[in-house]
């Protein structure tokens, strides 16, 4: 029987229409995406403790006069900044968990795994316990400019502490799951240290910062808020510049060097990104748990390719969905009761981190 061969060039042509037309699929994808932010977003507006029917929050954002005028000040003035902060956040921790897992190849790294929460916690806890009784960051309304911005540096120094250990750590530990109990075991150092300064603390601060601890959106302010979007948005800037690095970096770093890749400068500026939008997040947030280790792994399983081009667009919008749609959760419409955040994104984010597991057990 005669096996008729294509020439390399068909072959090439073919490989490179199904390359373009995948793009095309995984581009569709996000467009996707982007109407389903739109969407949550705008129930996140009408959901809570007094719903709002969605046609009244489109009056209100399109300018107009709802039916009832205190729905008017509960949008602007509450639920609008707690949905800007919800997607600042969701998009931060989701970039920061992608970067952190391609810099260390590990499927189990983020943020809150390796620790980098805990880092920030602490830093938070070293600025906010030992300032004054009234400055807690469950309340940062009563602190100052100033104030706010050295509480956001503590974190984002604090996040990059812990990184930064964890990278020579990793340099000599290659061992996924030794580099994660490592990680686990640095958070659990950090947290005991924040405890030993709970325990030395006012009970008015000491209850306030176990209270930040659970997590919310809802405590920043419209001027905090510039704060949050500024740093969010320089951490998001530093980590484009690294989009293409990073995609090379996943062929190895020794096959990333020979094609002109400064590895050094790479881990550099991922550590940068990330401290800067985890701390910033859990400074004015909380320690946000389990967004930046689940969001990432969707959106790979979601569009099935590695490549960063595609995923940084759709971590953070998926990020962005996953953050709005946790805060909707914990809201519970029609009752008066919050639920802790961190108990609704753990809900959502243990199962990927069982899953990981499960799936690495198999490969072995």
């Amino acid at each position: 029987m005669m096996v008729i061969q294509q020439p390399p060039e068909q072959i090439s042509m073919t490989l490179l229409g199904r390359q373009v037309t995948q793009n095309r699929w995984r581009w569709l994808g996000i467009v996707i995406l982007l109407g389903i932010l739109v969407s949550a977003f705008l129930l996140s507006m009408g959901l809570g403790s007094i719903s709002i029917p969605l046609s009244e929050v489109l009056t209100i954002l399109t300018g107009g006069e709802p039916s009832k005028a205190s729905w008017k000040d509960i949008l602007w003035q509450f639920r609008f900044p707690k949905a800007l902060t919800a997607l600042c956040a969701g998009a931060a921790l989701a970039m920061s968990g992608l970067q952190l897992q391609t810099l260390f190849r590990n499927p189990l790294a983020g943020p809150s795994i390796l620790g980098v929460n805990a880092g920030a916690s602490l830093g938070v806890a070293l600025v906010v316990l030992t300032v004054g009784a009234t400055a807690s960051p469950a309340n940062l309304g009563d602190l100052s400019f100033l104030s706010d911005i050295g509480v956001v540096m503590a974190a984002s120094l604090g996040s990059a502490a812990t990184l930064g250990i964890m990278l020579l750590v990793a340099q000599k530990v290659r061992n996924n799951m030794a580099l994660l109990v490592f990680g686990v075991m640095i958070g659990a150092a950090t947290t005991a240290m924040v405890t030993v300064l709970l325990h030395f603390s006012p009970i008015v601060q000491t209850q306030a910062y176990l209270t930040w601890t659970f997590g919310s959106f809802a405590g920043v302010t419209w001027d905090q808020l510039g704060l949050l979007g500024f740093c969010v948005g320089l951490g998001l800037m530093l980590a484009l510049v690294f989009v293409k690095p990073l995609n090379l970096i996943l062929l190895g770093e020794t096959h990333a060097q020979s094609l002109g890749v400064n590895v050094g400068r790479v881990r550099v500026g991922i550590l940068v990104s990330a401290s800067v939008l985890a701390g910033t997040v859990t400074a004015f947030c909380g320690p946000i748990a389990f967004l930046g280790i689940a969001v990432p792994h969707l959106c790979r399983r979601l569009f099935r390719t590695v490549d960063h081009q595609i995923l940084v667009p759709a971590a953070l919008l998926m990020g962005s969905i996953l953050a709005l749609l946790a805060d909707a959760i914990a809201q519970l419409p029609g009752r008066q009761a919050i639920l802790p955040l961190n108990a609704i994104t753990a809900l959502l984010g243990a199962p990927v981190v069982i899953w990981l597991i499960l799936r690495q057990n198999q490969q072995c």
